[in-house]
């Protein structure tokens, strides 16, 4: 009977508690409706955001590979200079032969007295970290403090540091081998672009390098960032100190002829003034001493960039890496074409007494004669020859192996070069140096196949069936890369084979990106830890930061849209048959692709650069004058010349940097008049001779017959022009 009452007792409990559940209103209800509303607002509020941050990663990703790609087509232009351009003068000759000579590197020997460490003093009052060797942790830890506290260790130690670590990274493989047999877990680090802060983050967080963690660092140590010296003092200690846990990969950045432009040779010359010339000459060395590329447990490739369909572990194994003291100069160039006239002269001389000799020499198409370079006062002469010398060599080696026409478009300047030395040691260079490139400048694709990496204008995109090809080849679980700034700091690709690691946060403005390591234990199994180095980023809302990050973004892509104003024009003239000065927004979007060449979608992105149209249509010529910056230092200038100079300001950069040898910032006037001739031969433009004097004249501020560069660059530093 209890049990009954007790039934009845929870039955009426649940009926009274089915009469207190309160039903949801139906769709015609107010709340209903407010509820639809709100989500849907917030669905489309955050569609917008991504939509907006999408935009502007592609205009950073799409100026920052169009850059790289003007630094592999001036270097290229170079390449051609050198090999075909024969100098009317003594002069000439010395100037061109100072494009390069100042890269060759130095024998043993010359290379240990010119930057002798031992002959530099260090003043009792220098109160910075001291380094003696063998070094130990305390060292590190010294250093890591005085870094900090923005103390600079003396050029004798720094010099000191380098020459040690050349001896050691001389005794190392190609291919580095790491076992996480001997250490808790691995730490493998992507590019740190001379970002400090984000490698104390790291070494806050992972901890330092020790026996028991060890850490892989994928290269791009430099450049961009105002401290890659320190980052690479930093990583050299270490690796001294634990040469078993701590493994170095070398980057498309640790290259002397990258560091012109990105910024890395100004600033090690900024810091040492005095011994800058020698510390560079000898990074320049130890860059090429450093190792391609690291296998974790046989199982795990670690590259810098990527992989093609030609890529062989086995032959990256044997390569002499450092003979490729600049990537962008593997091409040997010591035996020119110049070179090989030359020789055929001599053995044309032989021939008289030689008749074997002479029977030899024409067994062999009769080369292209070289022909005396016009004077370069006349700048379309001089551009016409420099073409038509070019193309006479490229028929010459096609006729040489005999090339028919069809097979023209894939024969590059690589091939040309290798072709031209007959050699069987130079094609073995020639493969080499595409293999270093490949692995050091090369992109993921989503799609199938291999390739030309046009975007970066070296190396290649590889597709996932290379990936799969060369894990199943090697025995491989997937690949580490890095190379590419990603969002989160990480991203997978290929069926999560190949993974890209970026450490360098805020890398193309503040709160644009997460910088991120990853931890491998025995198991391989990736765990990572994403960051921001920049308190500011960690104060700012989603939308601030994309908003910020946007606005950073369009200011490059105005100023880049502004540097081609003479190009845009000409553009839009074509759909304006009517001369009425306005074209649609369909057209505006299809001429400023055809001039820019950036690949994005330009209808999208019209709202953020034009504000003001009629009808559909658009006035560009006062579209135009909105982009129009301010300027100092103008009044004598022509404006197409200006035009000029911003348009292609780090290809001039990069230019002067190279012909000025001692790294002084200072150049001749005469030296100034021959870098615009080559400049303007490279990038197919008429410059006058009086634009040119009248551009000197108002750069020499202190009428010292010498131009400072960097008064050069500020001087037509162009911000943004006040409303």
């Amino acid at each position: 009977m209890g049990s009954g009452s007790s039934g009845n007792a929870n039955y009426k409990y649940s009926l009274q508690k089915s009469e207190n559940v309160q039903t949801l209103p139906d769709e015609t209800h107010p709340a209903f409706k407010a509820a639809v509303l709100i989500q849907q607002w917030y669905r489309r509020y955050v569609a917008r955001l991504e939509m907006r941050r999408r935009c502007t990663w592609r205009i950073f990703q799409s100026i920052e590979y169009a850059c790289e790609q003007d630094q592999i087509k001036l270097h290229n232009f170079f390449s051609y200079l050198m090999d075909h351009f024969t100098p009317s003068s003594s002069k000439e000759r010395d100037f061109i032969s100072r494009m390069f000579i100042s890269g060759e590197s130095f024998k043993e020997a010359e290379l240990e007295k010119y930057c002798d460490y031992e002959s530099i003093e260090v003043p009792d009052s220098y109160t910075g970290p001291r380094l003696s060797f063998p070094l130990l942790p305390d060292h590190a830890t010294a250093l890591l403090e005085a870094f900090k506290q923005k103390q600079q260790l003396h050029a004798r130690y720094v010099l000191n540091l380098l020459h040690e670590t050349r001896k050691h990274l001389k005794q190392l493989p190609n291919i580095s081998h790491v076992s996480t047999c001997y250490s808790e877990e691995v730490t493998v680090c992507g590019d740190l672009h001379g970002q400090l802060d984000d490698l104390f983050l790291i070494f806050y967080k992972n901890g330092l390098p020790s026996p028991s963690k060890s850490y892989v660092f994928n290269g791009d140590f430099v450049d961009r960032g105002k401290q890659s010296l320190e980052i690479l003092i930093i990583l050299f200690t270490f690796l001294l100190i634990y040469p078993k846990e701590v493994h170095l990969n070398r980057g498309n950045h640790e290259d002397h002829m990258v560091n012109l432009r990105y910024g890395f040779t100004k600033e090690v010359m900024h810091k040492y003034k005095l011994h800058g010339k020698k510390i560079l000459k000898m990074i320049q060395n130890v860059f090429c001493w450093l190792p391609l590329a690291t296998l974790i447990d046989q199982k795990v490739l670690i590259i810098h960039g990527g992989i093609s369909d030609t890529t062989d572990l086995d032959v990256l194994e044997k390569i002499q890496r450092n003979k490729f003291v600049s990537v962008l100069r593997g091409k040997k160039r010591k035996k020119s074409n110049r070179n090989v006239e030359i020789q055929e002269t001599s053995e044309e001389n032989k021939a008289e007494t030689d008749p074997a000799g002479n029977e030899a020499a024409h067994s062999l198409p009769p080369s292209p004669q070289p022909v005396q370079a016009p004077s370069t006062a006349n700048r379309l002469e001089f551009s016409r020859w420099v073409r038509q010398t070019v193309q006479e060599q490229i028929e010459w080696c096609r006729r040489l192996v005999d090339i028919s026409d069809s097979e023209e478009e894939e024969l590059t300047y690589a091939s040309v070069v290798s072709l031209t030395d007959l050699d069987g040691s130079c094609r073995s260079h020639q493969e080499d140096w595409k293999q270093i490139l490949d692995i050091l400048w090369s992109d993921p694709m989503p799609q199938e196949g291999c390739i030309a990496n046009t975007v970066r204008g070296g190396g290649c995109y590889f597709g996932p069936d290379v990936t799969r090809k060369i894990l199943e080849k090697y025995n491989l679980q997937f690949l580490i890369r890095s190379h590419e700034c990603k969002q989160e700091g990480y991203e997978f690709c290929h069926s999560r084979k190949v993974l890209t690691i970026f450490s360098a946060s805020n890398y193309y403005e503040i709160g644009s990106n997460r910088g991120a390591y990853v931890k491998l234990g025995p198991d391989l199994v990736p765990h990572f830890v994403q960051y921001q180095a920049n308190k500011a980023a960690h104060t700012l809302t989603m939308t601030q930061r994309i908003s910020r990050v946007e606005e950073s973004a369009f200011r490059a892509l105005r100023e880049k849209l502004f540097a081609h104003t003479s190009a845009l024009i000409s553009a839009f003239k074509a759909y304006d048959t009517d001369n009425t000065g306005r074209i649609t927004l369909s057209n505006w979007a299809t001429a400023v692709e055809s001039v820019l060449h950036l690949g994005l979608p330009w209808r999208m992105l019209r709202p953020q650069l034009v504000h003001s149209t009629a009808d559909g249509m658009l006035e560009y010529k006062s579209w135009l004058d909105d982009l129009a910056m301010e300027r100092r230092s103008r009044e004598h200038i022509q404006t197409s010349l200006l035009e000029v100079i911003y348009r292609n300001r780090s290809n001039l950069e990069t230019i002067f940097r190279i012909i000025d040898r001692d790294h002084s910032g200072l150049i001749s006037f005469e030296e100034f008049h021959q870098t615009w001739k080559l400049f303007s031969s490279h990038m197919n433009i008429e410059l006058t001779d009086d634009g040119i004097n009248d551009l000197v004249r108002s750069i020499d501020f202190n009428k010292d017959g010498n131009i400072d560069f960097n008064e050069f660059l500020e001087a037509f530093r162009l911000v943004k022009q006040s409303q």
